[in-house]
């Protein structure tokens, strides 16, 4: 079942220097991250509840390359940076994948990943994606190992007091139409016409949102909706994304 956006990979060229941004501009607090030692790529993340931003930078080219978010990420980067792709949080991937490949979903069978922490923690996950990952193109699916450093019942409990959430993602693109039914055809994601108009699609994820709109021809394409109790609204364009926070 799907529970929610799980996180956006986010380019950026160095994963330190961007939590900080981000930290300055919209007081977010960022974590650690880590080595994908197989894929030439290093992250630091902020988490949001059980959803996180991956600020994710490259240490070796070639590896990144040929790596399924590696690529995404070389290819962002070389546009400026910003939204590389992102994933949908499952808690039954093999059901999905199997439900999903039997109505002609492109959904490769899962693959297991992990991470190598700074303290030597290991995080691990299981993931299928569609061959080609794209900020425009459909997210894809992860599975978290619950035993694993960061997604145990005690770590999802400490982060359950942070207030911040992420409520909306918005991605601009050039065919909403065609966007929207490549997501039917690859994820079975059923998209309605958008409250917020201008031609606009959404979807439920959870208890979040996924935008697809037409692609303006000013500021970032991508927008992240953040949700903070108390806090008067911030909106700042930084990382190749334009952020909103409100309460």
């Amino acid at each position: 079942m799907f529970l929610g956006i799980d996180h956006l990979v986010i380019a950026v060229p160095d994963p330190d220097v961007a939590a900080d941004a981000l930290t300055a501009a919209l007081g977010l607090t960022a974590g650690g991250g880590g080595r994908h030692d197989r894929l030439g790529t290093f992250n630091r993340l902020v988490w949001l509840g059980d959803s996180y931003l991956e600020l994710i930078g490259v240490f070796d080219a070639d590896l990144a390359r040929a790596a399924w978010v590696g690529r995404p990420t070389v290819d962002a980067l070389e546009a400026g940076g910003g939204l590389a792709t992102w994933a949908i949080a499952t808690d039954a991937i093999d059901r999905d994948v199997a439900r999903l490949r039997e109505t002609g979903s492109d959904l490769a069978p899962p693959i297991a990943g992990e991470r190598l922490r700074p303290d030597r923690g290991i995080v691990r996950w299981r993931l299928a994606a569609s061959p080609s990952l794209a900020p425009h193109a459909p997210p894809f699916l992860i599975e978290h190992d619950p035993a694993s450093a960061e997604w145990t019942a005690e770590d999802r409990a400490a982060r359950a007091i942070e207030a911040v959430r992420l409520t909306a993602l918005e991605i601009g693109v050039d065919d909403v139409a065609g966007t929207t039914r490549r997501y039917l055809a690859t994820l079975d994601l059923r998209f309605r016409p958008s409250l917020r108009g201008g031609g606009a699609r959404d979807a439920d994820i959870g208890q979040q949102i996924v935008r697809i709109r037409p692609r303006s021809a000013a500021g970032p394409s991508t927008t992240v909706h953040l949700a903070l109790p108390g806090r008067a609204k911030v909106e700042a364009d930084l990382l190749g994304c334009r952020w909103i926070v409100s309460s």
